[in-house]
């Protein structure tokens, strides 16, 4: 592995252990405009070995009438096909995706949430496995069963009651800072082409997970990744940075991002806007905030609907 090992793997160097028997790969593509297309892209060619990793069948839970659109699988039932897919305490993991991480970066946070940590994301995905003159196949592994315990490390998250009730409060500078991984023109509210309300949480702060990335899809340096950071947060401390997006799945990106800069601690709002939205009463800002191009503050004052 390379910069960071417990974090990345980069694809020479999974090329070069891909008969690793404590190894197990896992595929996340996934598109939200067509959920089916991850599974056919799957069907087409993946890495040797991988399985499948569906982001609503296993690594959320059902919608429900006050969730998000990807609330947290219940961890038992993760843990359960986690087994069935021949993962262990044991098990070395390696996820990877299409999209520069963004869903991949799921299943890395899930088995952190629920204490396995020997898991890394395939820096540059899919194309630079193909750029590294990795082969892709079409058979579905079939791994021995393992046993596999979740052990949920809650302090992890943030429910949206404990997030409202924090930003609702009168707190010391610094003591929260929201950070929202969506792209500009939906933090802002310009448009939103998945969920009923546009724009974002008051006083968030809008670092888009894209810019987390080279040219090639790979990650920035660790240093190129703090400097962004910092320059975001000031002199909050890690631990107090929330990760937000439009349904906790591509926050985790941001999450990973401040991991790799070495700035550890940081949480992740699990419901995001999708949840946030689903009660009239919470507010809503629109326009540039802090973080964003603008000039430091929402254009459009919160409302509440």
């Amino acid at each position: 592995m390379s910069r960071a090992p417990q974090y990345l793997v980069d694809a020479p160097t999974l090329l070069a252990g891909l008969d690793d028997p404590d190894l197990r790969l896992f595929d996340c593509r996934f598109s939200l405009a067509d959920p089916a297309a991850g599974r056919r892209a799957y069907a087409a060619g993946h890495l040797p070995g991988a399985t499948y990793a569906d982001l609503d069948r296993h690594l959320s839970s059902p919608i429900g009438p006050k969730t998000g659109r990807h609330p947290l699988p219940d961890p038992a039932r993760l843990a359960a096909w986690l087994g069935d897919s021949g993962v262990t305490s044991r098990t070395r993991v390696v996820v990877y995706d299409d999209a520069g991480g963004g869903f991949a970066v799921r299943l890395w946070w899930l088995l952190r949430w629920i204490g396995h940590d020997r898991v890394a994301l395939l820096d540059g995905g899919l194309q630079a496995w193909i750029a590294a003159g990795g082969a892709l196949k079409r058979e579905v592994p079939r791994h021995e069963k393992g046993k596999f315990n979740a052990r949920p490390d809650d302090t992890r998250w943030i429910t949206t009651e404990s997030l409202a009730a924090e930003l609702a409060a009168d707190l010391t500078p610094g003591r929260l800072t929201l950070i929202d991984a969506r792209a500009p023109e939906r933090f802002r509210g310009d448009q939103e082409p998945i969920d009923p309300v546009a724009g974002h949480i008051p006083g968030a702060i809008n670092l888009p997970l894209t810019d987390n990335l080279d040219t090639d899809g790979r990650f920035l340096s660790a240093e190129r990744l703090r400097e962004r950071f910092t320059q975001a947060i000031g002199p909050a401390p890690p631990s107090s940075v929330v990760h937000s997006c439009g349904s906790g799945v591509n926050a985790c990106h941001n999450l990973l991002a401040m991991e790799l800069a070495g700035l550890h601690g940081s949480r992740l709002y699990a419901g995001s806007w999708s949840e946030w939205i689903r009660s009239p009463d919470r507010p809503v800002a629109t326009g540039s905030a802090e973080g964003d191009l603008g000039d430091g503050n929402d254009h459009v004052g919160a409302t509440s609907r």
